[in-house]
């Protein structure tokens, strides 16, 4: 047996361990296969993006065109209302913005001149003049719960509300405050405040009443005016 040279050996163990190399072939076709990756998510980044951007602008869109409408709605709505009494004219400014649904329902009613000829059946002296129907002899203002309704609005003087309370064919009453009344902030619901007539206000006020807070002379309006501006 013909015996392998020591230098033979060692020339045959670095061509094992030598590493073993890779054809150009093979490298090619991996370089085109991660550009084919990209350009694949490329293009599906490009397709869908758009779509969803869209989507956002669109509603954002919506979303400011809806707002729009709810603000001219408000802005087109009247911010006064003059109520022409017997005594002469009460200026009022209406809170649209604290008691929007408060203000809708007062501004319909006096478009549909339910206030007119309502009489001011109760006067309390420091207290509130209110107009309304008339509840008759011995009955004062009723508090019952009408719902639930949140407001910050301090009941100062010359602030106008609504009772919380509702009675059967009772209505929608008016009560203007002539003085600081703070415990009235659970029973009533102010929807505005007067910035001309106080006098008036006061005057009403002052008349002659009877044992049960009734004017001895009728007071009432006579009806109300609707107003953009002042």
């Amino acid at each position: 047996m013909a015996r392998i040279k020591p230098q033979a050996l060692l020339q045959q163990s670095k061509r094992k361990k030598g590493p073993s190399r890779i054809s150009a072939s093979t490298i090619i076709f991996y370089s085109l296969l991660l550009v084919l990756i990209v350009f694949l998510l490329f293009m599906a980044y490009g397709h869908w993006f758009p779509r969803s951007r869209f989507r956002s602008e669109n509603q954002m869109v919506v979303s400011k065109a809806e707002n729009t409408l709810v603000n001219s709605k408000k802005s087109e709505l009247p911010g006064y209302a003059v109520l022409n009494t017997s005594k002469g004219s009460i200026v009022i400014e209406l809170y649209k913005e604290t008691s929007p649904e408060v203000v809708d329902e007062f501004i319909d009613l006096c478009q549909k001149g339910h206030f007119e000829g309502m009489h001011f059946h109760h006067v309390i002296k420091h207290f509130v003049i209110q107009a309304g129907a008339n509840q008759g002899k011995g009955h004062t203002i009723d508090w019952s719960v009408r719902g639930k309704h949140t407001t910050s609005v301090k009941h100062e003087a010359f602030m106008i509300g609504t009772s919380m309370g509702k009675q059967t064919n009772k209505g929608f009453d008016l009560f203007i405050t002539t003085a600081p009344i703070p415990d009235l902030n659970e029973k009533l619901i102010v929807f505005g405040r007067v910035i001309k007539g106080e006098d008036v206000v006061q005057e009403i006020e002052e008349v002659d009443t009877d044992e049960h807070y009734q004017p001895k002379f009728p007071i009432k309006v006579l009806d109300v005016t609707l107003q953009q501006k002042i």
